[in-house]
C-alpha cells in the first residue's frame, strides 16, 4: 500500500477548506470561542460542541441549517499519556453541527464528499473504514449508499459507538471514520489499540432522550455533531503516522532539537520529552493568550501544571536556561494569523512564561528540600510512602521520575503501588468531571427568554430616566416566569428599553425605581442575562405589575454620577500602568462601584512606592487637564486599528463603542467599553491609590478612590496623622523622626533581652557551657532552653562558639518554643567535624523523640517537632550517640 497515493495539504489549507466547504452547504461559520468558556459548568473549552449546548437542549433556535467551526480545545484528563503518538492537551477541533436543520443522511454524504473529493481531501476510498453502532441499520444503509463496501463497515457496541450526556438525557449512536495507514503499523481492524486504523472523523447523531427507566423516546428534533481533530487529519494528509509529525507540531519539535542539541527519533525518552515540550508550550501560549493566569486552582492550576511539566522535560533534555518564550514566539509565528490574540498579547505571554519558569526553579528547590526532609526520617532501606511522592507531585509539581531518582540515590525506593493508586484516583476524578463538563446542567429560564425576546435597548448614556418603557417579562426569585407581581414580591423585570445599566465589565448595576400608573418598584440591582436582556432586580412597593405594562425607569442620579467617575478612573489607571510598568499589563478584573474602584492587572512583582507615585501622578495630571471624554461607535476592525484596548474574555460584535480620554492623537487612553463615564476628566476631582497587593502569582490589585471618596480618604488620613502626633507628643511633620527614634530604642531593648535570655550570660546557657563535655577531639555543649525558636538557636550557637574559644567545639541544643513546639539545633566548627562530629547525623537520629523532621549539613542542622515531652530523651540520645 503506497503512502503517497493521495495529495498533501498543510494544516492551514485543511482548516480553511473544511470551513469553506460547510459554509457552502449553508452552515453558519462561528469563530472559535475562548478557552475560558461562558458555560460555568466547564473548566475549559474541551469540545467543539461547547458553545452550541443551548441549541442542543432546544433552549435556543438557530436560524441557519447548521453551524461550522474550528474550535481550540484543551483537555488534560489523560495528561500522563501526552507524548505518545495520539494524545494532545491543546488541539483544534473541526466541527459541523445541526439542530434539526439538516439530516443524518446529509451529514454522512457531506463527510464522504469532503473526504474523498479531489477538490478537497481526496483520500483514497479503499483506505477508508467506518464503524457504526451495532443497531444503527440506518447509518449502515447511508454509508452503503455512498459506495462504501460492506467489508469496510464494522459494528461496535455502546461503549465505542454510542454517545450520551450522562445516565439520562440526550444520547444517540455514533459513526467513526478510520484511515488505514498500512500494514507497517499494528492493528487488525478499526477500533483496535494499534495505529494502523486511525480514527479521524466522528459523527454523533443525538436523537434520543434517555429516561430514568431506561426508555429512549425521540428528541423533538435530531441533532448532528460531527468533526475531526485538525492535528490528526493534518498528519494523515502529510503522509505521517502521528499527530506530532504534522507541520505545526513537527516545527515545534524542531525548536526543542535546536535548544537541546538532540535529535528527534534519537531515542524513545528523547522523543517523548520533545513531544511534550511541543504540545505543552503551544497549550501554555494559547491559555495565557486567552487571559488564563497561573494559580493553584481551577484552570490556572492546569496552566501551571502544563508549564512546569514542560520545564521539567526541558531539564531532562539538558536545557537549563529559560526557554519557553522561544517556543511561544514560534507558536505565534505559526498560528497568529488565525488566532491574532497571540500576537496582541505577546508582552503578557512573554512575561508570564518567564516569571513562571523562574518561580518553578525555586519550586523545584522547595520540592527537593521537602523530599530531603522526608528521606531523612526514613530508616535505612525503607521505601518512601507513595502518598508522600504523590503529594510532592500534586502540590509542588515535583515529577515522580525526579522523586525516584533522588530517593534511590539516598538508598530508598518509592512505594509506586501507592503512588499509582493516588494517581488513578485523581485521573478518575478528572474523567468524571470531564464527563459532567461535556454537557453540564440545563440552562435557566433566561436562555429561553433570550431566544424569544429582543435585546434590551440601553438609553442611559445620556439620560437617567427612560419614560414609557414596556414590561416584557417578570421572573421570580426562584427563576419562574410570572403573570403578575404584587406588593411584597421580589422580582426581576425585563423592559424593552431602560436607562439602568446592568452589571457588566466590572461596573456595578444601577439602582433606582420603576414607576407606572398606580405601581412603584424599588430597584436594588440591575443584571445582564443571556441575549442582552437587562433585568431590574426589584421589590414591588405599590400596586401590581404585569407583562405589557408601561413604566418609567428612573436611575438614582447621585449614585450613577459617582460610578461614572470611577469607571473613567479605571481607564486612566490602566493607561498609566502600561506607561509605568510596560505593555504586559492587562486588566484581569475590576470593580467599579460608587464609593471606590478596584483594578486587577497582570504584573510579576509588587509595585514600588515610586511606581505607585508615578501612576497616581499620571492619572491626576489627566484629571487636572480637564480632558473631554469622547465616545465613538465604529467597526471592530477600525477600533482595533485606532489602538483601542480590548479586554480578555469579552465578546465584541461587529460594531463597538470606543471610549477615549482626550481627543484624537492626544488621547491618554482608548478602550472598547459599554459602560457609563464622566463627561470630562475634571469631574473626577482627585485620584488616590488606597492599596496595592497580590491576588495570586503574576496578578496584582489596586484599590483607589476619586471625587467624594478621595476627599473622605484624605480627611481620614489627616485625622489619623493628627491623632498619632498627639499620642507621641510631637508635630505631624516630626512624626517620621519620632518613630525612627522609637524604633531604634525598641531594637536595642530587644537585643538586650535576647542576650539576657539566650546569650552566654544567661543562667541556663551559662551553666550548660560550664558543663561542656570533652569528646574525642572537641568539646560539646548540651543545653535545654525555653522559648527559643530556630533563628534564636542559631544565635545560641554563636554564643557557645565564642565562649569555648578557638578550639574545636560543638553543641546540641533543644528548646520548647513560645507556641509549644520544639526547636532542635546541632552545630559544630569545621575542626569538630574533622574530629568526627556530624550535625546532620545527630539531628536525624534524635528528631524522632520530639515527633519532628529536619536535616542539614555536618556543620549545622536543624529540626522542628511537635512533642516537647521528648526533649530530654532527644538530648540523652544525642549524648549517647556522641559518647558523652
Amino acid at each position: 500500500m503506497s503512502g503517497t497515493d493521495y495529495k498533501t495539504m498543510t494544516t492551514a489549507e485543511i482548516r480553511s477548506d473544511f470551513l469553506a466547504f460547510f459554509e457552502g452547504k449553508g452552515c453558519r461559520l462561528y469563530p472559535s470561542s475562548s478557552l475560558v468558556p461562558e458555560d460555568p459548568s466547564l473548566l475549559l473549552a474541551n469540545a467543539g460542541m461547547n458553545q452550541f449546548k443551548e441549541y442542543y437542549q432546544g433552549l435556543k433556535t438557530m436560524r441557519e441549517i447548521g453551524a461550522c467551526s474550528c474550535q481550540k480545545c484543551l483537555r488534560t484528563n489523560d495528561i500522563e499519556n501526552i507524548g505518545d503518538s495520539r494524545h494532545l492537551s491543546f488541539f483544534e477541533m473541526l466541527g459541523n453541527f445541526s439542530f434539526g436543520g439538516y439530516s443524518k443522511a446529509d451529514a454522512i454524504a457531506w463527510a464522504w464528499e469532503f473526504i474523498t473529493s479531489l477538490d478537497h481531501l481526496g483520500l483514497p476510498q479503499d483506505r477508508l473504514y467506518m464503524t457504526v453502532f451495532e443497531d444503527d441499520e440506518e447509518a449502515i444503509g447511508l454509508w452503503r449508499a455512498q459506495g462504501v463496501a460492506p467489508d469496510h463497515i464494522s459494528r461496535l457496541g455502546e461503549e465505542d459507538n454510542f454517545w450520551a450526556a450522562g445516565p439520562t438525557g440526550p444520547c444517540g449512536p455514533c459513526s467513526e471514520i478510520y484511515f488505514d495507514q498500512g500494514p507497517e503499523f499494528e492493528g487488525e481492524r478499526p477500533g483496535d489499540d494499534g495505529d494502523r486504523f486511525l480514527e479521524f472523523w466522528n459523527l454523533v447523531f443525538t436523537q434520543y432522550d434517555r429516561q430514568e427507566d431506561g426508555s429512549m423516546p425521540e428528541l423533538p428534533h435530531r441533532n448532528i455533531d460531527t468533526g475531526m481533530g485538525l492535528e490528526r487529519i493534518a498528519a494523515i494528509m502529510q503522509h505521517e503516522g502521528s499527530n506530532y509529525e504534522g507541520d505545526v507540531l513537527r516545527t515545534l519539535i524542531g525548536v526543542g532539537e535546536g535548544l537541546s542539541g538532540l535529535s528527534y527519533h534519537q531515542s524513545r525518552s528523547i522523543d517523548k520529552s520533545l513531544r511534550i515540550l511541543a504540545d505543552h508550550a503551544r497549550a501554555v501560549t494559547f491559555m495565557i493568550g486567552d487571559g488564563i493566569l497561573p494559580s493553584n486552582e481551577g484552570r490556572g492550576y492546569v496552566l501551571r501544571r502544563l508549564l512546569r511539566r514542560a520545564v521539567y522535560h526541558g531539564r531532562l533534555l539538558g536545557v537549563r536556561e529559560r526557554f519557553l518564550v522561544t517556543y511561544a514566539h514560534e507558536v505565534m509565528r505559526l498560528m497568529a494569523d488565525v488566532y491574532p490574540q497571540l500576537e496582541e498579547n505577546r508582552a503578557l505571554i512573554d512575561g508570564i512564561i518567564s516569571a513562571e519558569e523562574e518561580r518553578f526553579g525555586q519550586t523545584l528547590d522547595a520540592g527537593e528540600a521537602s523530599l530531603s526532609a522526608e528521606l531523612a526520617g526514613l530508616a535505612e532501606g525503607q521505601a518512601l510512602a507513595g502518598e508522600v511522592a504523590f503529594k510532592l507531585h500534586d502540590t509542588y509539581g515535583f515529577p515522580i521520575d525526579l522523586t525516584r531518582e533522588i530517593a534511590e540515590a539516598a538508598g530508598h525506593g518509592v512505594d509506586m503501588a501507592a503512588f499509582d493508586r493516588e494517581m488513578s484516583a485523581q485521573k478518575e476524578r478528572a474523567r468524571q468531571s470531564a464527563n459532567r463538563d461535556a454537557w453540564g446542567q440545563a440552562a435557566s429560564v433566561w436562555v429561553g427568554l433570550s431566544d424569544r425576546l429582543p435585546q434590551t435597548v440601553f438609553t442611559g448614556y445620556d439620560d437617567d430616566v427612560c419614560r414609557g418603557a414596556k414590561v416584557l417579562a417578570l421572573v421570580s426569585a426562584d427563576g419562574d416566569l410570572l403573570d403578575v407581581a404584587r406588593v411584597g414580591d421580589a422580582v426581576e423585570v425585563v423592559l424593552d428599553r431602560t436607562s439602568f445599566y446592568g452589571e457588566m465589565g466590572g461596573q456595578v448595576g444601577d439602582t433606582g425605581r420603576l414607576e407606572g400608573q398606580g405601581v412603584r418598584l424599588l430597584v436594588g440591582d440591575t443584571r445582564h442575562h443571556d441575549g442582552g436582556l437587562v433585568a431590574h432586580v426589584a421589590d414591588v412597593e405599590a400596586g401590581e405589575v404585569r407583562p405589557g405594562d408601561v413604566v418609567d425607569a428612573v436611575v438614582d442620579h447621585g449614585r450613577r454620577e459617582l460610578i461614572r467617575r470611577n469607571h473613567t478612573a479605571t481607564h486612566l489607571l490602566d493607561a498609566a500602568l502600561k506607561q509605568v510598568l510596560g505593555d504586559h499589563v492587562s486588566q484581569a478584573g475590576s470593580l467599579v462601584a460608587p464609593d471606590r474602584l478596584r483594578f486587577d492587572f497582570t504584573h510579576f512583582e509588587a509595585m514600588t512606592a515610586e511606581e505607585l507615585a508615578r501612576v497616581e501622578g499620571l492619572v491626576n495630571a489627566e484629571i487636572f487637564a480637564a480632558e473631554p471624554i469622547v465616545t465613538a461607535v465604529m467597526g471592530i476592525e477600525d477600533a482595533k486599528a485606532s489602538g483601542a484596548v480590548a479586554l480578555f474574555g469579552e465578546k465584541y460584535g461587529d460594531v463597538v463603542r470606543v471610549v477615549s480620554t482626550g481627543e484624537g492623537e492626544r488621547a491618554f487612553s482608548r478602550e472598547l467599553c459599554g459602560g457609563t463615564h464622566a463627561r470630562n476628566t475634571a469631574e473626577l476631582g482627585l485620584f488616590k491609590i488606597v492599596s496595592e497587593g497580590s491576588v495570586g502569582s503574576n496578578a496584582r490589585r489596586l484599590e483607589a478612590v476619586t471625587s467624594a471618596g478621595a476627599i473622605e480618604y484624605v480627611d481620614e488620613r489627616l485625622r489619623t496623622l493628627d491623632d498619632a502626633a498627639r499620642t507621641l507628643k510631637c508635630r505631624p511633620r516630626d512624626l517620621t523622626a519620632r518613630l525612627t527614634s522609637l524604633e531604634e530604642e525598641l531594637r536595642d531593648l530587644r537585643r538586650q533581652l535576647d542576650e539576657a535570655s539566650f546569650g552566654a550570660s544567661s543562667s541556663g546557657l551559662s551553666a550548660a557551657i560550664d558543663d561542656a563535655v570533652s569528646l574525642a577531639g572537641y568539646r560539646c555543649v548540651f543545653a535545654r532552653l525555653e522559648g527559643a525558636d530556630g533563628k534564636e538557636l542559631r544565635r545560641v550557637w554563636d554564643s557557645v562558639r565564642d565562649s569555648l574559644g578557638a578550639g574545636p567545639s560543638a553543641c546540641v541544643v533543644a528548646s520548647k518554643t513560645s507556641d509549644g513546639k520544639v526547636a532542635l539545633l546541632a552545630a559544630g566548627t569545621d575542626a569538630a567535624v574533622k574530629a568526627g562530629f556530624d550535625a546532620g547525623g545527630v539531628i536525624k537520629q534524635i528528631v524522632g523523640h520530639v515527633g519532628g523532621r529536619g536535616g542539614g549539613r555536618p556543620t549545622m542542622a536543624q529540626a522542628g517537632g511537635s512533642d516537647p515531652a521528648g526533649i530530654d530523651e532527644a538530648l540523652a540520645a544525642a549524648k549517647t550517640l556522641l559518647g558523652a
